[in-house]
């Protein structure tokens, strides 16, 4: 195995404390991390320290408030995640005999996609192979793509970018509409609860809008086209923020109907028919073409039917 330049590598560095380094290197929170390892907080400290000894660098900068990665904290992170892969592909080799897999498949997704879409594929995949350990990460969809490629995760759940990043591959789940949504009831008479019949009064509608990423960008054409500067009321992270700000009666929002479906504040949402309809969300799978080669990531991925994109 090559150290990428790691020359006071010594016997006592394993893949134990590379899993305990990336821990804390993911959350940046000794707590949270000693949790995850399920090890105390005097262990983990304990562990890293021993590293950065068998290493010779200091890995993280820490007070009494704060963890952040050094420089070469953030090298040795990208060889501790190529170490712990290399790692579960000999284990797998060596322990064939059994026909099953082990070891540790990491993944990113929304909440939405977690109970929505994730369920039913973890559920059939924990019936097939047990050893497989699944990490679960979740947060805003935007970032699924760049945790991929920079090796935080084996497989992602996101939706199709207008162009795919090379050496990506992706396999489609399902397609989810981009709707127009406006409370039920008014609170704010600024606030229409019927589609605005044109440009003029689209201008005078507060918007409720993702901060960048794909809606964001779609949306902004959108309103490019029909030659219209938007009055943006919010700017917010998470699909699931926006349903909740619109149910408040603050301003029109735009959703994928996969969230829409999934939320518990359905019932305080309307769908506005709008024309020109936005382009659709392609939802599925990503990893890297690289990773395909991994059995424990084409485990999963063979759940999902048709071809890689």
């Amino acid at each position: 195995m090559q150290l990428s330049g790691w020359s006071r590598y010594n016997g006592s560095m394993n893949i134990r404390s590379l899993k305990h380094f990336l821990a804390l290197a993911d959350d940046l929170h000794f707590g949270r991390a000693s949790t995850a390892c399920n090890i105390s907080i005097s262990a983990l400290s304990r562990n890293i320290r021993q590293l950065e000894e068998d290493l010779g660098v200091v890995l993280f900068n820490r007070d009494n408030r704060t963890v952040v990665l050094t420089t070469e904290g953030q090298k040795f992170q990208q060889y501790a995640r190529e170490a712990i892969s290399e790692w579960n592909l000999i284990r797998n080799d060596l322990v064939s005999s059994d026909d099953q897999l082990h070891g540790q498949v990491s993944m990113y997704c929304s909440v939405t996609a977690s109970y929505s879409i994730l369920f039913d594929l973890l559920n059939r995949f924990r019936q097939t192979n047990p050893g497989i350990e699944i990490k679960l990460h979740t947060g805003d969809p935007e970032h699924a793509i760049s945790r991929i490629i920079a090796g935080e995760e084996d497989i992602t759940i996101a939706a199709h970018p207008p162009t795919l990043p090379r050496g990506l591959a992706f396999k489609p789940i399902t397609v989810s509409p981009l709707l127009f949504i406006a409370p039920t009831e008014q609170s704010d008479p600024d606030v229409p609860l019927t589609t605005p019949s044109s440009p003029e009064e689209w201008a005078t509608v507060p918007m409720i809008l993702s901060e960048g990423g794909i809606a964001r960008n779609r949306i902004d054409t959108w309103f490019r086209k029909m030659d219209v500067n938007p009055r943006i009321y919010a700017q917010v992270a998470g699909n699931e923020a926006i349903v909740s700000m619109v149910s408040l009666g603050l301003g029109i929002g735009v959703v994928p109907k996969i969230v829409l479906d999934n939320s518990p504040l359905v019932d305080r949402i309307k769908t506005l028919d709008v024309k020109p309809e936005l382009e659709p969300y392609d939802v599925g799978l990503f990893t890297l073409k690289k990773s395909l080669k991994n059995p424990l990531v084409n485990a999963f991925w063979s759940l999902v039917g048709g071809g890689v994109i």
